[in-house]
């Protein structure tokens, strides 16, 4: 791994609970489903409108990159993030969509 890369699971590591847990918080949940709205873009870290702390917003970047949900590459001016689509698809077929649609229609 080169300096100032980001640590991500590989897709054969991918595994349900982390997953799950990382997506039992609403914030998470937020940037996971606004994320698969444009599945093959990335977007700056930054550019979430979440309710927390700088502080609180890094510790939600992190559990999403260690569980495997996105894919997180510092720029040096900015850090990028992305939904891993693909490998979630391949290991969970449905399993984000379906939690989208149940946290949509509450």
């Amino acid at each position: 791994m080169a300096a100032g890369e980001l640590e991500h699971p590989r897709a054969e590591e991918l595994e349900v609970g982390p997953i799950l847990l990382a997506l039992a918080d609403a914030n998470r949940r937020r940037v996971v489903a606004e994320l698969a709205e444009r599945p093959d873009e990335e977007r700056l870290c930054a550019s979430f409108d979440l309710p927390v702390s700088k502080s609180s917003r890094t510790r939600h970047w992190r559990v999403l990159r260690e569980a495997g949900l996105v894919y997180q590459r510092d720029a040096g001016n900015g850090l990028y993030m992305r939904l891993r689509k693909e490998d979630l698809d391949r290991r969970f077929p449905g399993l984000i969509p379906a939690v989208i649609a149940a946290d949509s229609a509450r």
